[in-house]
């Protein structure tokens, strides 16, 4: 099988589940968007000094993989659960236990890791917007919405682990 299949030359592309969109349509711009936060935690996971949070940006790039299918899928049962959002909230919360008490903002910048956590961040914070966008015209699961969010506060909360075990 060819990476080519000339079946996008026209400008549409296929959703996962087979119909196809123009490729600069909302939908594709959402799940397009959180592929670019899933290649910043990528170069994020090739950098990190800590075997834990390497670990938790793979699974989180996987429960992303999953958020995307999702976003790419009409009427087919959810990949994203409430336990996924939960679980995320648990991980939260257990780093947040870890570390010193914010008491002014962060400037991102103390690791190559955390650095590209905060990009990925700020890329799953595009995501969100264009996914609250998308919601106004389609139909978007309330799993999916949180979740975005969700994302988002754990990519700084990884940026913080990352750079308080390389600083210490």
């Amino acid at each position: 099988m060819h990476v080519y299949t000339k079946t996008g030359d026209d400008g549409t592309t296929g959703l996962y589940t087979g119909e196809r969109v123009k490729k600069n349509s909302l939908r594709v711009e959402v799940y397009g968007t959180i592929d670019e936060a899933n290649s910043a935690l990528a170069m994020s996971r090739s950098f990190a000094k800590s075997n834990e949070v390497k670990q938790k940006i793979y699974n989180l790039q996987k429960l992303m993989s999953l958020l995307m299918a999702d976003l790419a899928s009409l009427n087919k049962p959810l990949m994203i659960t409430a336990k996924n959002i939960s679980d995320i909230e648990n991980d939260i919360d257990e780093i947040e236990s870890k570390l010193p008490k914010l008491t002014a903002f962060i400037i991102p910048g103390d690791s190559q890791a955390g650095s590209f956590l905060d990009l990925a961040r700020t890329i799953t914070r595009r995501a969100e917007r264009k996914l609250l966008t998308l919601a106004e015209s389609e139909e978007v699961h309330e799993v999916d919405r949180i979740l975005i969010n969700r994302i988002s506060d754990y990519c700084f909360m990884l940026m913080r682990l990352e750079d308080q075990i390389v600083n210490h």
